[in-house]
């Protein structure tokens, strides 16, 4: 790519993550390339606030990438994911790069978004990926996923609302949170549990975050 690179100290940062969270170091490139596409667009279209490429690789690659054990049978069975309300593609393009055969869609109605991200899918060549440009709601694939995941999107009740119809009957919603959400869990709508909890250990992060998984009830 013919775009200023991140500094070396982010290579370095980035490799000592992946080191910690049990992943392959040949992802830094790609990952890296991903992060000096980001770093180009946000300086125009102001994509994150997130602007310093050491913040970057902390609190959006590495916090991604976090939750990527929890997508890998996904993509051994052939499954498909919905990221919600994804932003710049979080954390769906990094999980795409980490998770080989994984087939992503990346929802989000904001267009000069939506445009980053086609470029950067194109670029990378992830061609498991695709770009819905669309509210989560309006998005009219009933049934279409394995799971749906919203990274700092909205309450567990909203998301269940919003996109709870993306689902195949045993899908289910791969939700970070910070602290543990006893409120929204207590709020889900009838149908929806909890089935599991996990807190996630982020390389460079010192608050806590969990991965919420939510199906629906059995009956």
């Amino acid at each position: 790519m013919n775009l200023t690179a991140p500094p070396l100290a982010a290579r370095t940062r980035l490799e000592s993550g992946l080191d910690a969270l049990g992943l392959d170091r040949a992802l830094t490139t790609p990952l890296l390339d991903y992060l000096t596409l980001l770093l180009h667009w946000n300086r125009t279209y102001n994509l994150t606030a997130v602007r310093e490429p050491l913040e970057m690789v902390d609190k959006h690659l590495l916090d991604s990438l976090a939750m990527q054990p929890h997508v890998a049978d996904i993509a051994a069975s052939g499954g498909a994911l919905a990221d919600l309300g994804t932003g710049a593609g979080l954390p769906g393009i990094p999980l795409a790069i980490a998770t080989p055969g994984l087939r992503v869609t990346l929802v989000e109605s904001n267009g000069k978004k939506a445009r980053f991200m086609r470029e950067a899918v194109r670029k990378l060549g992830l061609k498991d990926v695709r770009v819905a440009e669309s509210r989560i709601e309006a998005l009219d694939e009933p049934g279409a996923y394995d799971a749906i995941t919203a990274r700092a999107l909205a309450t567990l009740p909203l998301i269940v609302e919003l996109g709870g119809h993306l689902l195949k009957p045993a899908g289910r919603l791969l939700a970070m949170k910070g602290t543990y959400p006893h409120d929204e869990v207590a709020a889900l709508p009838a149908g929806w549990e909890v089935t599991g909890s996990q807190p996630l250990q982020v390389p460079g992060l010192y608050a806590e975050r969990h991965l919420l998984v939510v199906s629906r009830t059995l009956l």
